[in-house]
């Protein structure tokens, strides 16, 4: 069996806690490696490093710092396929759907190639008599990051790109149950010119996470997770007087207007609900339709396409729609909310609680479920379920719906279907949510605007990516300059080389 490592100064380091989790093939339910987790004295060392590497580092001009990230994003295209097949293998995402892990985060590099623009200061001149007034950016110092399964490429690149662009150096905590593409992509900036101990890998579970909080180097913490862990992470870490922007749980709406275009919304609903699994931060769970017309137009487009949904492993080949879930706890999980629906008196149009693969008997895959007549007491509805599950709430009218949205303690994204322009411009301005899909239904903003979603759904005053990001990583430091006046000297006519 495969023993996989932490990546500290430069170098792959064993682990010596003498602690490790399993990391599965989700096709296949086997334990195809296992992974160091750190403990307190492990994740010192490498803060210790860290601080001493940022130190040269953050003297590097942004220009320089920016080349790096230029030569990482050729490495990261060069190895798209290597990286999209270490993905899928841990994760069980298709491979498509793995290279689209990566691009997403190989954006947000491209937009931190910027960083020489993002970081200028501003000036004023003549601010009082003799007085001039200037503001610079300068990095916090060592930072850190604990990120999720669900995107093992593409939230560690969220994180540690603006973060290095910046001038910082970075401590990643990655996920225990997919960690080989962040030791991957650590490896690659390397290979792009980044000094040794900038970027640090550190596998770990909870022993680690503590660590970090409570580490007194460790200026900054990025997490993106479960509501109940960004909460204690963001409360934890701010105790201890560190910056914290952490991302929690979702349940995203989609609203389905009775003017929408009906094949458009259930092929929308389709592959925002069913893909990665479910197991998306952003993934559609609620369609609202309004009306009851609606609502049966709706399923009655949704059912036959849900019913063809290819389910497999990558090995599959690329027609495959969606894999196993990452874990068999999450399958557990997911079962056990599937059958709290019908418990509680949803209908259950199409039931993939009998889905099984040839093959792969033993793997952590789940069939598509379609529920409709959910209302908002179900814990199918009231919970994230992380799973292939689609529950449709009806909504009498259009405030009924905006309602449901509204009421809900998640804030993460949402969207509405329809051709009423002044439906979908009320709908973007009232909605109490952070990003909104008109005929999107998966409204991730590109890496130049913001990321980040409301209510329970966050934990910070700055969203990920974009020009927050910069403000995130960075402290302003305003100087007041007043010179002396002192004695003209008249114009010189030699000519004088350099110094």
């Amino acid at each position: 069996m495969q023993e996989l490592t932490h990546y500290i100064g430069g170098a792959h380091v064993k682990g010596t806690s003498g602690r490790f989790a399993e990391v599965y093939n989700p096709a296949t339910g086997e334990v195809q490696a296992k992974v160091p987790l750190a403990n307190g004295e492990e994740m010192a060392n490498a803060v210790a490093i860290a601080a001493e590497a940022q130190v040269g580092w953050a003297a590097t001009n942004p220009q320089r710092r920016a080349r790096v990230l230029m030569a990482f994003v050729g490495l990261l295209n060069r190895d798209m396929d290597k990286l999209a097949e270490a993905l899928s293998r841990e994760h069980g995402k298709t491979i498509p759907d793995a290279k689209g892990d990566v691009q997403r985060g190989l954006e947000v590099v491209e937009y931190c190639i910027g960083a020489p623009e993002l970081l200028k200061g501003e000036y004023t001149d003549g601010a009082g008599p003799g007085i001039d007034m200037y503001s610079m950016r300068q990095a916090l110092g060592v930072t850190a990051g604990i990120t999720p399964f669900n995107f093992p490429a593409m939230i560690p690149m969220w994180m540690f790109a603006p973060a290095i662009a910046c001038g910082n150096s970075f401590i990643l905590k990655p996920s225990e149950r997919d960690p080989s593409v962040p030791l991957m992509l650590a490896e690659l900036l390397e290979e792009a010119g980044l000094p040794k101990g900038v970027l640090q890998v550190v596998n770990g579970d909870k022993e680690a996470v503590d660590a970090i909080l409570h580490d007194e180097t460790i200026q900054s913490v990025g997490f993106v997770g479960s509501t109940p862990i960004a909460e204690y992470i963001y409360a934890t870490g701010c105790a201890n007087g560190k910056r914290v922007q952490c991302f929690g749980g979702a349940k995203n709406h989609m609203i389905i207007m009775p003017d929408a275009d009906m094949e458009q919304a259930a092929d929308a609903l389709v592959g925002a609900g069913y893909g990665a699994a479910g197991e998306r931060c952003m993934a559609i769970s609620v369609a609202v339709p309004v009306g009851e017309e609606t609502a049966d137009r709706l399923i009655e487009a949704l059912v036959p396409k849900i019913e063809k949904l290819k389910v497999g492993p990558y090995t599959a080949g690329n027609d495959v729609d969606y894999g196993p879930v990452v874990t068999s706890a999450a399958k557990a999980n997911i079962e056990r909310l599937v059958q709290t629906g019908i418990d509680q008196g949803a209908n259950l149009v199409v039931d993939g609680r009998n889905f099984n693969l040839q093959g792969y008997e033993d793997g952590f895959f789940v069939g598509p479920h379609l529920f409709d007549n959910v209302t908002p007491e179900m814990d199918i509805y009231k919970y994230e379920i992380f799973g292939p599950v689609l529950s449709t709430v009806r909504a009498g009218s259009y405030e009924e719906a905006l309602k449901l949205a509204m009421d809900h303690e998640y804030g993460n994204g949402t969207a509405i279907f329809t051709r009423d322009g002044d439906a979908a411009r009320d709908f973007a301005s009232r909605i109490n949510v952070g990003m909104i899909g008109i005929n999107v239904p998966i409204p991730v903003p590109l890496a130049y605007h913001t990321f980040g979603g409301w209510k329970k759904s966050v934990f910070g005053d700055l969203n990920q990516h974009g020009p927050d990001a910069f403000k995130f990583y960075t402290r302003t430091k305003t100087v007041t300059a007043r010179w002396p006046s002192g004695i003209k000297q008249g114009g010189e006519f030699n000519f004088k080389p350099m110094d």
